[in-house]
C-alpha cells in the first residue's frame, strides 16, 4: 500500500499530459465510481476506407491517458473503439480493388456493402477487422462496438426518442452551422429506406414523439413514407450521433482532431440538450503527409500501419503518437529511423532514472509504467549505416560484426535487437541504399582522412567506442574544417554516400577498425565504394 500510495502522489503531480488529462477525468467523477460503474474512454473511428496511423493514434493516447488515470485512482476503467459502421458510402475510396464495382453501393450501410477484398461479409466489416487487428497487434485492452449492432439490437432506442422528443432543440443547435440552403432540408434523422436499404438524406415532413415515428417522401417513387427512429430503421446524421453516442453510452473521455473543433463544440451543445455531460478530452493536431497535405483514408495518403511495421518496431510508433500531440507532425518514411532511435535512447534512460523521472518518460506511457531492458546500447542509426557499408541483405552479416562488438549478445538473447537488425535492413534496402550518393574526397578531406587512418591503426586494442570518437574529433580539429559538423559530413559522404549518419565512434567500434581502416584506404585510392 505504501508503494501504491507513492505512485499515487507521484501521479498526482507529474506533468506529463496523460495525466494533465487523467486529472481531468477525475476532476469530473468528483472521484466517486459512476452510476455505470466505470469510467468510459472512448475512441470513434468511421470504415470508410482503409485505416490509416492518425486513426489509431487515439487509440494509443486514448489508452496512455487510461494508464495515467489508474494510477490516479482505483475506480474501474472501459476503453471503447467504437467504429461508426452503419454511415451509408459517400464516395468510392482510392485506394481499393474492384473500385468501379462499388459505385452501385453508394448510399447504403458500410455493412451492407459487399466486401472488395472478397473475404468479409461487407466493406464495414472488412476494415473493422483492420482496426481490431491493429489493436491486437499493439496488446490493447479494448472493447469493439459496431454501430450497426447498437442501432440494430435497440440499445440506442431510449436516447434516439430523446432526440426525437426535443428534435425543434437538437434542430436550434445544429441548424446555424449549416448553409441556408442545407438548412432547408436538414434533419437529424436519416430514415434507412425500407425499399432500398440505402440511408437517405431527405428532408423529415412530419413526426410523432408519442409514436416515435418520422415521415419523409420516398425520393423516387414520391410516396410518403412513415419509418420509426428506433431498432435500426433510422440512424443519426454523425454530428447528433456522436453527441447521442456520448449520451447513451456516458463516455467520460473522447480527443478528436483538430479538424473538428466546430463537431465537439455542437455535440457537446446537442448532449446537454439531452441531459448529458459531454465527455473531457482535447483536440490534437493532425498527421501530414510528406507534402504537407492531411492524411485521409480516402486518398491513401501518407503512411499504413503495416508501411511502419515493415521498418520499425511498434513500440517506437507509438512513441510518435506520444510526442507533442497537439503539434503537427509530417508522416512519412524518415520518420521512423530518428523515432525509432529516439525510443532507445528513453528505454536505455530508464533504468538510472528517479520514480519521479521515469514517470515523465515517454516509455513509462508506452509500456504502462514496465518497460523492457535496453537493446544491447546499439542505436538504429548504426546498424543501418552497417548495413550500408556491408551491403548486405542478410542479417546473419551484420550480426557477425555485432557478435564481435558484444559477444554476449545473440539473436536469443536479444530478440529486440534482432528486430532492429531486420528493420535496419529493410529501410537499408528500400530507402538509404537507391539514394546512396558518394563523393571523391577533396584535398583537404583527403589529408584529413590519411590522418584518420593513421590515429585507427594506432589505438590499442581495447579502445572503446568513446576513445574512438575524442580521435575522429582530434583528427578534425587539426584540419582546415569550417566546423566539426563539416568533419563529420565530409565522413558520411565520402565513406558511407550519404548526408547524415551515425556517430563515428560508435559506428567505428561496431564496424571494427581494421575494416573501417580499408575502408578508409579504398576512398583515399579512389575505389567505387558502391560496389
Amino acid at each position: 500500500m505504501q508503494q501504491a500510495a507513492g505512485e499515487r502522489e507521484l501521479a498526482a503531480a507529474a506533468k506529463a499530459w496523460p495525466f494533465e488529462e487523467a486529472r481531468k477525468v477525475l476532476a469530473r467523477i468528483g472521484s466517486k465510481v459512476p452510476a455505470k460503474g466505470h469510467v468510459l474512454f472512448e475512441t470513434g473511428y468511421g470504415p470508410s476506407g482503409l485505416p490509416h496511423i492518425g486513426t489509431f493514434g487515439e487509440v494509443v493516447r486514448t489508452t496512455m491517458v487510461r494508464q495515467a488515470f489508474r494510477r490516479l485512482s482505483d475506480v474501474p476503467t472501459r476503453l471503447i473503439a467504437f467504429s461508426d459502421d452503419m454511415d451509408g458510402l459517400r464516395k468510392v475510396p482510392g485506394n481499393i480493388p474492384n473500385a468501379d464495382k462499388m459505385e452501385a453501393h453508394l448510399g447504403m450501410p458500410l455493412t451492407k456493402v459487399p466486401d472488395p477484398f472478397g473475404c468479409h461479409e461487407g466493406f464495414g466489416q472488412h476494415n473493422n477487422a483492420l482496426l481490431r487487428g491493429f489493436l491486437d497487434r499493439f496488446g490493447f485492452d479494448y472493447d469493439f462496438q459496431s454501430s450497426t449492432d447498437w442501432y440494430t439490437s435497440g440499445r440506442f432506442d431510449p436516447t434516439l426518442l430523446k432526440v426525437l422528443a426535443r428534435y425543434d432543440e437538437v434542430m436550434a443547435v445544429m441548424l446555424p452551422s449549416l448553409r441556408a440552403e442545407r438548412q432547408q432540408t436538414y434533419s437529424p434523422f436519416l430514415p434507412v429506406c425500407p425499399r432500398t436499404g440505402r440511408v437517405l438524406q431527405v428532408p423529415i415532413v412530419a413526426r410523432d414523439a408519442d409514436a416515435g415515428t418520422v415521415s419523409y417522401r420516398d425520393p423516387d417513387t414520391q410516396a410518403l413514407v412513415e419509418v420509426p427512429v428506433t431498432g435500426g430503421a433510422c440512424k443519426l446524421q454523425w454530428k447528433p450521433d456522436w453527441a447521442m453516442r456520448w449520451v447513451a453510452l456516458g463516455v467520460d473521455y473522447e480527443m478528436a482532431g483538430k479538424d473538428l473543433i466546430d463537431s465537439v463544440k455542437l455535440g457537446a451543445a446537442i448532449c446537454r440538450v439531452l441531459g448529458g455531460v459531454a465527455p473531457e478530452g482535447f483536440n490534437y493536431e493532425l498527421f501530414l503527409d510528406e507534402n504537407g497535405e492531411k492524411i485521409s483514408k480516402s486518398k491513401g495518403n501518407g503512411l499504413g500501419v503495416e508501411d511502419w511495421l515493415a521498418y520499425a518496431p511498434a513500440e517506437s510508433l507509438s512513441l510518435f503518437m506520444y510526442g507533442k500531440p497537439r503539434a503537427a507532425k509530417k508522416l512519412f518514411f524518415d520518420a521512423i529511423p530518428r523515432s525509432v532511435d529516439d525510443y532507445l535512447q528513453h528505454l536505455e534512460k530508464f533504468p538510472s532514472e528517479t520514480p519521479a523521472q521515469r514517470i515523465e518518460n515517454p516509455v513509462w506511457h508506452i509500456h504502462d509504467g514496465q518497460p523492457p531492458a535496453p537493446a544491447a546500447h546499439l542505436s538504429f542509426s548504426v546498424l543501418l549505416n552497417l548495413a550500408s557499408v556491408c551491403h548486405t541483405e542478410e542479417k546473419a552479416v551484420l550480426w557477425g560484426f555485432i557478435s564481435r562488438y558484444t559477444p554476449e549478445v545473440t539473436p536469443e538473447t536479444a530478440p529486440m535487437l534482432d528486430r532492429l537488425v531486420g528493420h535496419a535492413i529493410a529501410y537499408f534496402r528500400d530507402f538509404v541504399r537507391p539514394a546512396k550518393r558518394y563523393r571523391a574526397a577533396s584535398e583537404v578531406e583527403r589529408e584529413a582522412l590519411a590522418d584518420l587512418l593513421g590515429e585507427l591503426e594506432r589505438l590499442p586494442a581495447g579502445a572503446s567506442a568513446e576513445d574512438i570518437q575524442t580521435r575522429v574529433y582530434e583528427v578534425g580539429k587539426r584540419h582546415p574544417f569550417p566546423d566539426l559538423r563539416a568533419w563529420f559530413q565530409s565522413l558520411y559522404e565520402v565513406l558511407l554516400g550519404q548526408p547524415s549518419g551515425p556517430r563515428m565512434g560508435s559506428f567505428i567500434a561496431l564496424y571494427g577498425r581494421a575494416e573501417t581502416a580499408a575502408l578508409i584506404r579504398r576512398a583515399l585510392a579512389g575505389e567505387d565504394l558502391a560496389a
